[in-house]
């Protein structure tokens, strides 16, 4: 680390655990009492990371609220890319949100929906194949990996039969930058109040596609802070096709995970089978567009 040019004046380096990320990441305090994150990942992943930084540079212009970049490059010999970002002091969502009224639930969820819709202004990169395409040539696979190894479970052919049923509802739908794992854990509550999202990194699709797609990962557990986001994004006039759509990608997103977990990570089995289930339930069997869970407040 010492060949990062900010480093003569990094004072204390400690490694950070907690995450799914193969990068390492340290919280780093400076001489002069500032904090930052740190994240270093092999060099063979030097144009992924360039990518990132500069879609952090972009989002960062439009006042998304989110660590400022402070710089990228290569270090430790050539072996490794680093990352430099301001440290956002506060609690992650997930940890405050139950701490909370059930109406302030709601209002930092609209305030996360508001949040989201800031960084979907920011337009896919030109000559963008369609979202269509683009969705199934990577879901298809993963569909046909379940029909062949997943577990089944009470409904699984009703999930299936309606995701082949609708199909068609993905044609002609706009493409934007995501933010690429838009959930609770991912937001930061400052000592202020105000949110901040963190951990901006390459998921699903180079994390650009349907806008809406993002929706993938609502953390309906909170319910209230959940329907806020919603009705955040949309300005309180959530459109029909929303719901259509949601439903979809819930269901696409959960019964393909099964396979996922059952090799990868097998202890998040059971949450991830009960979390089909939920989804028959929410909505009535595929057969109702708004999930039970979602809750108009005024």
């Amino acid at each position: 680390m010492k060949d990062i040019p900010m480093a003569a004046k990094f004072k204390d380096i400690q490694p950070i655990k907690k995450g799914m990320s193969s990068d390492e990441k340290y919280f780093v305090t400076a001489e002069n009492g500032e904090h930052f994150l740190l994240r270093l990942a092999d060099y063979k992943e030097f144009d992924r990371k360039k990518a990132e930084y500069e879609l952090v540079k972009k989002l960062f212009r439009l006042n998304v609220p989110m660590p400022s970049p402070i710089d990228f490059g290569v270090c430790n010999n050539g072996a490794s890319v680093y990352t430099l970002l301001s440290w956002i002091d506060g609690e992650e969502a997930e940890i405050a949100i139950p701490k909370l009224s059930k109406n302030k639930q709601y209002e930092l969820g609209k305030e996360s929906g508001r949040i989201l819709r800031r960084i979907h202004t920011l337009n896919a990169p030109e000559n963008t194949a369609d979202w269509e395409r683009r969705y199934f040539s990577t879901i298809d696979e993963r569909l046909e990996a379940f029909r062949r190894e997943g577990i089944m479970f009470e409904g699984s052919d009703i999930v299936l039969n309606y995701i082949d049923a609708n199909r068609h509802m993905l044609k002609e739908r706009p493409q934007c930058y995501h933010h690429g794992d838009y959930h609770m854990g991912n937001l930061i509550q400052s000592k202020s109040g105000q949110l901040f999202v963190i951990d901006w990194h390459t998921v699903d699709f180079e994390n650009y596609g349907d806008p809406w797609y993002e929706f993938n990962r609502i953390s309906v557990e909170y319910p209230y802070f959940a329907s806020g986001q919603i009705d955040g994004y949309f300005n309180g006039t959530v459109p029909n096709d929303f719901w259509k759509l949601l439903a979809y990608y819930l269901s696409v997103s959960a019964i393909t995970s099964i396979v996922w977990s059952k090799y990868c990570a097998p202890d998040r089995l059971t949450s991830i089978l009960d979390l089909n289930k939920n989804i028959l339930k929410w909505f009535n069997n595929m057969n109702s567009n708004i999930p039970t869970w979602y809750t108009k407040v005024k």
